[in-house]
């Protein structure tokens, strides 16, 4: 007997107040390319079983696995159970697997054989007709970005590709998009031959990260901080990505990627965009897209790049209590690799809200903790009418963004201390989501990929945001091309010497998170 079919209305997990995720996709089915890769079985997997537990699937979603196992539908729901077991955000539920196990099915192939994918041509037809997935289907292209064009390539020769009036078929692409202005130009002329612009979706996870949208209603939801979100309040911004982890395992991806390309160009510009961009008439994808274009144009590098950048590799040091290896004795990398695994620079906005005040961004691996946050720093007060040594232990006003791992939001401020003197120090007052909320956030990728099924692409980067990212990014990589290479720093440090002469240089330091 099979078990009752699951629905947003019937679903204990579904509360009808909770406003966070309150859209349910319509009939469809997804299709992952590189199933058997970690993003699969770590996010994408968990992300599909815990849109079904929330009642945000339809029924009859189906799933389809493609890649060279030698697998059949029940090796590869096993696979899908086991990562869901493992990494799933929600409760593991029995009737939510069975109805979710009923659309599982898995295609055979490489990417370069037509008959695999006339194969899963056939498959998602059964489907249609099986689980009434509409003709409704999305493929997330879980592969090298090398093999995007192959892929994309057979879905149209294959007709996968082509939409009907009354379904639709969409791409995920996970980044990056390219390695260089010239190389994303060609990747979206490959993938525009066969998708419709609106059915091609970029997938930046940071985008779906509850305190990254935070940003957009901590401005525009509060009278409080948006009148000081000028050049006339704010002396610089800070935006940090670090890492307390190497490259381990990751050799054939990173060497010649490094932080600028892997960070740099989409999340940290990103993030800038969001913070600095203009107040949107509204927020659906339009009028995001337009606001973003309009900041990330203005964006404009400093004449001298080698003042106002830095770039370094990690060495072996003790970090967390254990002796770790350098970049360069990482198993799989070439010891004379030039691949950065730090790196920051200063980028300035034309235009009248920004001028005058420096965007600092830096991204690194093995640095003194793992955190992402953007730091908003507040000029100091103009006069101050207190003996000097009252307020030597006052610093700037910030407010900080905090994006992972302790999700909230801190103000800085200066305050008295409890005693006779009027010595004024800096103090902190603090939000946390976990403390402020009950509900736990979605997962970045759930939150996505219901965007894709339900076709909502506010939270993707579209083509022009990704081309400006790289005509900002492309001088400072030609910059750095040929200069050897990068400054070592111990691992467990918060980066290179070169990274604190940088910010020296205009009068500023690191915030040490």
């Amino acid at each position: 007997m099979r078990p009752a079919k699951i629905t947003a209305e019937h679903n204990p997990l579904r509360d009808p107040l909770d406003l966070r995720l309150p859209r349910i996709a319509g009939p469809c089915g997804l299709v992952i390319f590189g199933v058997t890769g970690d993003l699969s079985r770590k996010k994408l997997m968990p992300a599909v079983y815990d849109l079904a537990n929330r009642g945000l699937l339809p029924p009859g979603f189906a799933l389809t696995g493609f890649a060279r196992r030698d697998w059949a539908d029940e090796d590869f729901a096993q696979v899908v159970h086991d990562a869901v077991k493992q990494h799933a955000r929600t409760p593991f539920r029995e009737e939510t697997w069975q109805q979710l196990a009923e659309g599982i099915r898995f295609v055979q192939g490489s990417f370069d054989d037509p008959e695999a994918f006339e194969e899963l041509r056939r498959t998602v037809e059964t489907l249609d007709a099986e689980r009434g997935t509409g003709g409704n289907h999305a493929f997330y292209l879980s592969v090298p970005p090398s093999a995007f064009p192959l892929v994309c390539e057979q879905l149209s020769a294959s007709g996968l590709s082509r939409s009907e009036p009354d379904a639709w078929r969409r791409v995920v692409i996970e980044k990056p998009f390219g390695h260089d202005l010239e190389s994303a130009q060609e990747l979206d002329s490959v993938v525009s031959q066969v998708f419709e612009p609106e059915s091609v979706f970029r997938i930046d996870h940071y985008l779906g990260k509850e305190t990254v949208q935070n940003i957009l209603a901590l401005r525009f939801a509060n009278q409080m901080f948006e009148p000081l979100w000028n050049s006339g309040y704010v002396d610089h911004v800070q935006i940090t990505m670090a890492e307390d982890i190497g490259i381990g395992g990751r050799a054939s991806y990173y060497d010649g990627v490094g932080a600028a390309r892997d960070v740099i160009q989409n999340h940290l510009l990103q993030l800038l965009a969001l913070v600095a961009m203009e107040e949107p008439v509204n927020f659906d994808a339009a009028a995001l897209r337009a606001e973003k274009i309009k900041v990330l144009s203005s964006v404009r590098l400093p004449r001298d790049l080698s003042r106002h950048t830095a770039r370094g590799q990690y060495a072996a040091a003790w970090q967390g209590g254990e002796q770790v290896v350098g970049f360069l004795e990482e198993e799989g990398f070439n010891p004379d690799s030039t691949t950065e695994t730090y790196a920051a620079v200063r980028l300035d906005i034309d235009n009248r809200r920004w001028a005058g005040v420096p965007f600092y961004l830096r991204s690194g691996k093995r640095l003194g903790r793992r955190v992402t946050e953007v730091a908003v720093v507040f000029k100091k007060a103009p006069h101050l009418p207190f003996e000097t040594s009252l307020t030597s232990d006052l610093g700037s006003n910030a407010l900080v963004i905090r994006v992972q791992p302790d999700e909230g939001v801190t103000l800085r401020f200066g305050a008295k201390v409890p005693g006779t003197a009027m010595e004024v120090r800096d103090v902190t007052m603090d939000f946390g989501y976990g403390h402020s909320f009950t509900e736990s956030s979605p997962e970045a990728y759930e939150r996505l990929i219901l965007d894709v099924l339900l076709g909502d692409p506010p939270l993707f980067p579209t083509r022009e945001e990704v081309e400006l990212s790289w005509k900002i990014l492309d001088p400072v990589i030609d910059h750095w091309a040929g200069k050897g290479r990068p400054e070592p720093y111990p691992s467990g440090s918060w980066g290179p010497p070169s990274a604190d002469a940088m910010m020296a240089r205009d009068g500023r330091t690191w915030r040490r998170p």
